[in-house]
């Protein structure tokens, strides 16, 4: 570690930032003996096509961050919403050979950056399951990317338990299909990312 207490740093957007600004990030800020850092706006995208993208972002505040002990980057929503291009995987491991306003050019982008910086693991995570075939792509595209990067996968959406929730409780812990309530945060998706943290970070 770094520092006596590890720094997750987590980068995404409305789900990242949570129901009325609380989300995993601060469960695992209340759970764990770590420091937690939450790079998120709402409605940004990973591609470069939009303003205040993640990778404009992660830009402008990668220099002024010494530590990082696991980076953790959402999948987001909103590029599938957007219709952003989703990219091919390069053959490429340099910054420069990326496309950033494509998906995966972006997600490579990320990687590459963080790996540079900080020499610490990397890993991204989708959302829970909902029916939208531009955020499945999205997935799969994540997954066959994870194999050449050698990066860990939250994986909520394909995660089968994850899925076998009776209605009433994912009525509870969902204010819409995308974004979960602090109850789904607490109850729900929290303890994943805290076991995946806790077994993941060296």
């Amino acid at each position: 570690m770094s520092q006596s207490r590890p720094t997750y740093i987590f980068l995404g957007s409305s789900v990242t930032y949570g129901a009325d600004g609380r989300s995993m990030c601060d469960y695992l800020s209340g759970t764990m003996d770590a420091e937690i850092l939450k790079w998120a706006v709402s409605g940004t995208t990973l591609s470069s096509a939009y303003e205040n993208s993640y990778v404009a972002r992660l830009q402008a505040a990668i220099g002024k961050q010494e530590y990082c002990d696991h980076f953790i980057c959402q999948l987001s929503t909103n590029d599938a919403g957007k219709s952003c291009g989703l990219g091919i995987i390069s053959n490429s491991f340099s910054t420069e050979d990326f496309d950033t306003a494509t998906i995966i050019g972006a997600m490579e982008f990320i990687i590459a950056s963080a790996r540079a910086k900080w020499n610490c693991p990397v890993s991204f995570y989708t959302g829970t399951y909902f029916e939208n075939q531009r955020y499945a792509d999205m997935v799969a595209a994540l997954l066959k990317l994870a194999e050449k990067w050698r990066i860990g996968v939250i994986d909520l959406y394909n995660d089968a338990e994850m899925r076998a929730v009776d209605a009433g409780s994912y009525k509870r812990w969902m204010l819409d299909p995308v974004h979960p309530t602090w109850d789904g945060y607490v109850e729900w998706w929290g303890p994943r990312f805290r076991e995946y943290l806790e077994t993941h970070t060296k």
